[in-house]
């Protein structure tokens, strides 16, 4: 497939189209969210994403992207949040894809403080979820998160908000990044595979964020183009996640 280059696409209602008629399973919400972009060379990014879909590039430019956040109020459609299995920590460590002209995300690895929501996710919607130990908690102005040391993944980190909220400017690095409505990944047979994720237009502050232990861009034997990333904290998401379902033509 070619590989796909930044052309400023439709509106942000044609990005958020649903692509199938099945109604969502899921829902949750997202707290204390950071977003910490990398610039990656686009050679890199496209041996490690499955030859099925097309990689997204901003000029020219790939990118990967840590994202830790918490995670509350999540249950299935028409259930109630199960205690003890609601709330967690995780992470996600992404790249951006696109499949029939619609922009989306696909994950090297996500985590949950939780093992039975970790193995769900595992299992209904074939990612490569780990459950691994973790905090995220809050010291006045600060977000503390600190996980554990597993499979060669640690991410031990502070941060803050530096902004008030606004929406990303229409054509901008920021919105190419984060205005992405569902997931992508492939079945056993390289067949792709998306699901959509609705949730109401990113709020965006600029982050300050220190990083005492970040061993998730080793372990994929990814070096970036920068060590600075591109920062960025969101307050709060409540997120409709639907079934994975096979990417018709």
């Amino acid at each position: 497939m070619k590989e796909h280059t930044f052309v400023e696409e439709g509106s942000l209602r044609e990005k958020r189209r649903l692509t199938t008629n099945l109604p969502w399973i899921m829902k949750q919400t997202w707290n204390d969210i950071l977003f910490a972009h990398y610039p990656v060379p686009r050679k890199i990014l496209r041996e490690l994403v499955p030859k099925g879909l097309t990689l997204d590039t901003f000029y020219q430019t790939g990118w990967i992207s840590i994202v830790p956040y918490l995670t509350s109020s999540m249950h299935l459609r028409g259930v109630p949040p199960v205690p003890g299995m609601a709330n967690f920590a995780g992470f996600n460590v992404r790249t951006y894809v696109t499949l029939n002209g619609k922009p989306g995300i696909y994950f090297f690895g996500l985590t949950a403080a939780n093992y039975l929501a970790a193995h769900f996710a595992k299992t209904f919607f074939r990612l490569p979820y780990f459950y691994m130990n973790m905090n995220h908690k809050k010291a006045k102005d600060l977000i503390v998160f600190e996980s554990e040391k597993k499979s060669g993944m640690q991410l031990l980190c502070n941060y803050k908000s530096s902004s008030t909220p606004s929406l990303a400017d229409r054509g901008s690095l920021e919105e190419w990044l984060v205005e992405r409505y569902c997931l992508y990944t492939v079945s056993k047979k390289g067949m792709p595979l998306r699901a959509d994720i609705l949730h109401e237009p990113w709020l965006l502050e600029k982050a300050e964020a220190e990083f005492h232990q970040n061993t998730l861009l080793s372990n994929l034997n990814i070096v970036p183009d920068s060590e600075k990333p591109v920062l960025h904290y969101a307050k709060k998401a409540v997120v409709r996640i639907w079934p994975i379902v096979p990417v018709s033509e």
